[in-house]
């Protein structure tokens, strides 16, 4: 596996990463992890790995797009000195453009994505033994659909980031593939974007996979 004992791995995103995480930072007893696809981590990680030791941090933040991260990445990211970082985020960045299409004071496009997600691994990848970027997905079979579509240009640009600082890439978009051909998208997500118990667990094999972890 690639990551290393006692390794502290932080995950950062949005609400699929949040899910009801603990205050200030998501860590520690009675769920403090929240109930997303960190959890699953967790609980897997230590399965597999009872002697790895390894410490698991949720910070992700419900609503956030990548503007967001940037504005707390000192406080969420920086000043708890992980080891390894994991960022999923991209969502709130795409479907403010289709919920609230008017409000374009509040839309974060391609060019402002990419530049904003480059500048945070820039500023981060030095410090850290390895970085893990997550396309944003959407959890619809059809891709021309409008917003899949759309999710699937920023995860392209995810995938493009990641390249230029030597981080693991993960295709979450790609991970339900499977799962579409068997289930409805209603049986994943309700409103498509975030994912039940089964939908964290595809995360959480894709992760586990991309690390070299058993699973």
């Amino acid at each position: 596996m690639k990551i290393a004992p006692h390794s502290k791995l932080v995950f950062i995103g949005d609400s699929i990463t949040d899910c009801e995480r603990a205050r200030p930072v998501g860590e520690g007893l009675f769920g403090a992890v929240g109930k997303s696809y960190v959890s699953l981590l967790e609980g897997f990680f230590t399965a597999a790995y009872p002697g790895h030791g390894l410490r698991l941090v949720n910070m992700g933040t419900s609503g956030n797009t990548v503007l967001d991260l940037k504005a707390r990445w000192q406080t969420d990211v920086l000043d708890l000195k992980p080891d390894w970082l994991a960022i999923m985020i991209g969502v709130n960045d795409v479907w403010r453009q289709f919920d609230l299409p008017r409000q374009t004071e509040i839309h974060v496009s391609p060019a402002v994505y990419e530049k904003t997600l480059n500048e945070l691994a820039r500023k981060t990848r030095p410090k850290l033994k390895g970085l893990i970027m997550m396309a944003p997905f959407y959890i619809e079979p059809n891709r021309a659909d409008a917003m899949r579509a759309r999710m699937d240009e920023y995860g392209a640009l995810v995938k493009k980031v990641a390249a230029r600082h030597d981080a693991l890439f993960i295709d979450t978009q790609a991970a339900f593939e499977p799962v579409l051909q068997h289930l409805h998208a209603n049986a994943i997500a309700w409103d498509r974007v975030h994912p039940n118990i089964i939908g964290h667990a595809v995360i959480a094999r894709a992760f586990m996979q991309a690390v070299g972890a058993q699973i």
